[in-house]
């Protein structure tokens, strides 16, 4: 079954204001904007497709979870803790609301931000095993 499934193409993320968020997402995390109107905007994000869908106010993409903590659905992987301490800075001198860096009791140290319109978002500072090997695969293949 896991071979039918090779990827996440698309995350759809509700936001209130398309063309502010659009903007948001393009001037603070370095997001593409590939399409804008006022209902949707598209998005390349950490090499994959972001829809930003105008939704209604209060709308986001969090969860409650049994003990009644907000929860983010989604966690983008950064090389290392260097560079998840130095996204973290960054993001904290841009405004961007930050959480704490946080030990969860597995690898890596994670923290988490939050979008214009509350969407909560988790970075790891662990790459993925199968990421990496897939991207020294690649580099093996165009040296060749």
């Amino acid at each position: 079954m896991n071979e039918r499934l090779v990827r996440v193409g698309t995350t759809y993320v509700p936001v209130l204001h398309v063309d502010l968020s659009a903007k948001w997402y393009a001037e603070k995390l370095g997001a593409t904007i590939n399409y804008c109107d006022d209902e949707k905007a598209i998005l390349n994000l950490a090499e994959q497709s972001f829809f930003l869908v105008r939704s209604r106010e209060g709308e986001t993409s969090n969860f409650t979870d049994y003990r009644g903590s907000t929860r983010f659905f989604l966690t983008f992987e950064v090389d290392g803790k260097e560079a998840l301490y130095n996204l973290h800075a960054e993001f904290r001198d841009q405004g961007i609301q930050t959480g704490d860096i946080e030990d969860r009791g597995h690898i890596g140290k994670n923290f988490v931000f939050s979008d214009l319109d509350g969407n909560r978002f988790d970075v790891w500072s662990v790459l993925s095993p199968t990421y990496k090997a897939l991207q020294n695969q690649a580099v093996s293949e165009i040296e060749r």
